[in-house]
């Protein structure tokens, strides 16, 4: 196995001797679970997987919105000055 040196920060360091104590485990081996874990990166979603409930959850709005926007947006009165 190879030896790496590393300077952490002081809470970084009282995090992992904590965790080390409380575990009843090394420093080294805290550190080399949270490296490993580190390294399992799960894919993320797309993005219209992920908002995927939200799509369509709106009334009111046409249905080509993306393509009149300023259209929509001119009928709505959005940007005009209000009377006060």
């Amino acid at each position: 196995m190879k030896t790496l040196t590393v300077r952490l920060p002081e809470s970084l360091a009282a995090d992992i001797a904590a965790e080390s104590r409380l575990r009843q485990l090394s420093k080294s081996d805290v550190i080399r679970e949270r490296l490993e874990a580190r390294g399992k990166v799960t894919p993320r979603p797309a993005a219209l997987d992920a908002i995927e409930d939200l799509i369509g959850s709106l009334d009111d709005l046409p249905p080509n919105l993306s393509a009149q926007k300023k259209a929509y947006l001119r009928r709505t009165g959005y940007g005009r000055k209000r009377h006060r």
